[in-house]
């Protein structure tokens, strides 16, 4: 038997349903706040990832040379590709542009709980200016996102590069060497931090003092002893949330990202219910566009991890609505096996979920199997019935069986069942 590769999966029908009622619901939130869908090629130009994240990064993709001799990769994330999108088709659209993507990304990297080499990302960006507005708008689409899909427990965490990025150029940082001390700090490495900044020329009350920096969390006023522009940037963005109405967000000075190209405001949501590897989404402000040969560009976004959501929430013990089919039609012998498909088809031209009976089966296996994929009703077509222009309706949870005349099947059916509820996302408002 060949079996998938490792770190990719199969989806059952059960399982798809809830991917779809999640993604129907970012999408639908999505759309609320303004935000327009974008989609981009599944392979790219390795040197857009490259120029972005650095050489090294080719180790953890999936990078190859195709047959014109062209070094191309799967894309490992969707940030590079939409500013990408955007510098070569999207310049002269009106801003600030509001977008939003999701689909599959691919990394070459050990697999392990909620993490795969095959996996999905949601994300938005907004291009246009620097602005407090602009950021407070992303984070809140963040958030948006995470209420209706019915997360019960999460913490949005938002910082300021700009806080710790001072500090090192107030103490002779050079700024070559500020990125991996601020990628030791993010990941709160200290005993690696620490010696790169002695060998940077800190202080040691400098040093205790940034690592201190970077374990300040909580409400605004933890800002007061931060004085600075970053500060009140900061203080801006979190008046716009609570303007929204968003209040599951905190300071957290210790977010820094690790990643040169952010330029100021950097936000991370954890999922507590996920132990250690918490973290289903992340984001900042940031300037790309010049790298990939545009104008500069100031951009606020984010990436959710869709699979990592996905798993909190059936550890919260989220249930998907179920989407069972509405109708299943038996028709009694094979004579009657043409008008049992026009009635189907006459259902489904109303929109209501109906299936037929394909098989040939007796009418006890066949209300057996329907039963078994949780049809609703059932539309039985017997000899003495059509005889008379009508058919006979049972309703599965009741056992109610009542006679039904053709003509008047398709609103018999609409009275009873919810048209345009079932199947859909129920996630809390």
């Amino acid at each position: 038997m060949i079996q998938r590769p490792r770190g990719t999966r199969d989806f059952t029908p059960q399982e798809m349903e809830k991917r779809r009622c999640l993604e129907e619901t970012f999408r639908h939130v999505a759309a609320l706040q303004g935000f327009r869908e974008i989609s981009t090629p599944i392979f790219e130009h390795t040197e857009l990832f490259t120029i972005k994240s650095g050489p090294n990064v080719v180790e953890e993709m999936y990078a190859f040379e195709d047959k014109g001799g062209r070094s191309i990769s799967l894309r490992p994330e969707l940030t590079a590709p939409a500013m990408r999108f955007f510098v070569t088709d999207l310049t002269n659209y009106p801003r600030p542009l509001k977008l939003f993507y999701f689909g599959q990304c691919f990394r070459y990297e050990r697999p392990q709980s909620g993490r795969y080499r095959e996996f999905y990302q949601f994300g938005a960006e907004l291009i246009g200016a620097p602005n407090p507005e602009s950021d407070a708008e992303v984070i809140g689409l963040a958030a948006s996102m995470l209420k209706r899909s019915g997360l019960q427990n999460y913490l949005i965490r938002v910082g300021h590069i700009g806080v710790l990025r001072s500090k090192l150029q107030a103490a002779g940082v050079v700024q070559e060497k500020a990125p991996a001390i601020l990628q030791k700090l993010d990941k709160k490495i200290y005993d690696e931090a620490r010696p790169m900044m002695e060998a940077a020329g800190m202080s040691p009350g400098v040093i205790e003092e940034i690592v201190r920096i970077t374990q300040t969390t909580g409400a605004i006023a933890v800002l007061d002893d931060f004085p600075g522009p970053a500060s009140d940037y900061l203080r801006e963005v979190f008046n716009v949330l609570q303007a929204y109405g968003f209040t599951n967000v905190q300071v957290d000075l210790g977010v820094v990202r690790g990643l040169d190209y952010y330029s100021g405001i950097v936000f991370e949501v954890d999922a507590p219910v996920l132990g250690a590897e918490k973290q289903i989404c992340g984001g900042g402000s940031y300037t790309l566009t010049e790298l990939f040969g545009g104008e500069r560009v100031f951009s606020t976004g984010f990436a959710i991890g869709f699979d990592r959501i996905l798993l909190a929430l059936e550890r919260e013990g989220f249930k998907a609505p179920e989407s069972p089919i509405s109708v299943y039609v038996i028709p009694v012998s094979d004579a009657l096996r043409p008008l049992a498909f026009e009635l189907t088809a006459a259902l489904r031209a109303e929109d209501i979920s109906t299936d037929v009976d394909l098989m040939r089966r007796s009418m006890g296996k066949n209300l057996k199997y329907a039963d078994a994929v949780r049809a609703q009703l059932v539309v039985i077509v017997g000899e003495k019935e059509a005889s008379q222009g009508a058919v006979t309706l049972r309703d599965l949870s009741t056992g109610e069986q009542v006679l039904v005349k053709k003509e008047e099947l398709v609103g018999t059916i609409k009275r009873r069942i919810d048209i345009g509820v079932r199947g859909r996302c129920g996630g809390k408002n």
